[in-house]
């Protein structure tokens, strides 16, 4: 699983670079994704430009990601695809999460948080 980090003040934005998130990676990206959240205390940002596909598993890894990040720290996405966006709308996880339409306002937002 590729990812691509990037490192602000406040804030780790977090881009995945292949286009499915599914059963065969969701757990190379919980252990990335567990990596990268222990080399800091900034807000995250994972950006799902990418990603077209995003099954339970996928979805069950990024919540993991989330609960990872405990209370204190939160996971804000970004730039899903009508396809993932139809996923977490349709499980409603659109409720738990904060999702912006690019990279940029998420990183706004969560420096500005």
């Amino acid at each position: 699983m590729q990812l691509q980090t990037q490192t602000r003040p406040k804030v780790i934005s977090v881009q995945v670079m292949e286009d499915r998130i599914d059963a065969a990676t969701a757990i190379q990206f919980k252990e990335r994704m567990r990596d990268i959240a222990s080399t800091g205390d900034q807000r995250m940002v994972l950006d799902l430009a990418r990603v077209q596909f995003l099954d339970s598993s996928g979805l069950g890894a990024i919540v993991a990601v989330k609960k990872l990040l405990g209370p204190d720290r939160t996971l804000d996405l970004s730039s899903l695809t009508p396809t993932v966006e139809k996923v977490f709308r349709l499980t409603r996880m659109d409720s738990i999460f904060t999702i912006h339409p690019s990279l940029e306002a998420a990183v706004s937002h969560a420096a500005s948080a």
